[in-house]
């Protein structure tokens, strides 16, 4: 594999598709919206209040252009074209990847430290925040990619499918209620929930909890496992998108 290659993909795919409202609009504004509407009236800590919304924005933002890369470029002949370049599967996937993971940690750290400074709470673990947000990113944008391997040119199936899926996961990841005051059966969905990695990793960074080792493993896993399922399918899926 050649980095150089990974680097071409992502730069490409900032330039055409991240440098665009949407991202903002669903890393952003849609997740402060639905969690206001879901927390007026409800005492929560600030640490809850800032872990959800980072969890959130990096859900959103790292999964709102990364499904619909693989329709826009079937749609468009551009995959013909990659797919005739001396690059491989992983490498343009990694490429998708790279960029998807990169505009969500850029877009949810500032929101972060913003965030931080508004309500005034400090961050004791900056650094196992920052991996945590690292991790997370590339896990979820591997998921978007992984739903992008659908073989269509129709950016309407894959976003109905992406739709069927991020929005039931925010509910089950300990964002609006934490995962200790869930019933036995509530936390064993919550621990199947990536996100559930991500809000408590960002909860320990902001000082509240007492391990996080194992939330980092539980991300880099899913990113692996995620991606290297994204990889087959997509193997299996792109001549029927040529």
């Amino acid at each position: 594999m050649r980095l150089q290659r990974v680097l071409a993909v992502a730069k490409k795919d900032i330039r055409i598709y991240y440098a665009k409202g949407p991202v903002l609009i669903f890393g952003i504004l849609i997740p402060a919206f639905f969690f206001l509407a879901f927390t007026m009236g409800r005492e929560m800590s600030g640490t809850q209040l800032v872990a959800g919304l980072v969890g959130m924005a990096l859900w959103f933002t790292s999964t709102s252009i990364s499904p619909v890369i693989g329709p826009w470029e079937t749609r468009d002949g551009t995959l013909e074209r990659l797919a005739s370049a001396p690059i491989t599967v992983t490498e343009i996937l990694l490429g998708d990847v790279l960029a998807s993971a990169a505009v969500g940690v850029a877009i949810t750290g500032v929101a972060t430290v913003v965030l931080s400074v508004v309500i005034g709470i400090v961050i004791p673990h900056p650094i196992s925040l920052g991996i945590g947000l690292v991790l997370a990113a590339f896990g979820f944008s591997a998921l978007g990619v992984l739903m992008a391997a659908i073989p269509t040119d129709a950016t309407s199936d894959v976003m109905m499918l992406a739709t069927l899926i991020k929005f039931p996961v925010i509910f089950v990841s300990g964002i609006f209620v934490p995962v200790e005051n869930l019933p036995e059966w509530g936390r064993l969905v919550a621990y199947a929930s990536p996100l559930t990695y991500l809000v408590e990793t960002t909860k320990y960074g902001l000082g509240s909890g007492e391990r996080v080792g194992i939330w980092l493993v539980g991300l880099f896993l899913f990113f692996i496992l995620t991606f290297g399922f994204a990889v087959v399918l997509h193997r299996r899926t792109l001549p029927r998108r040529l």
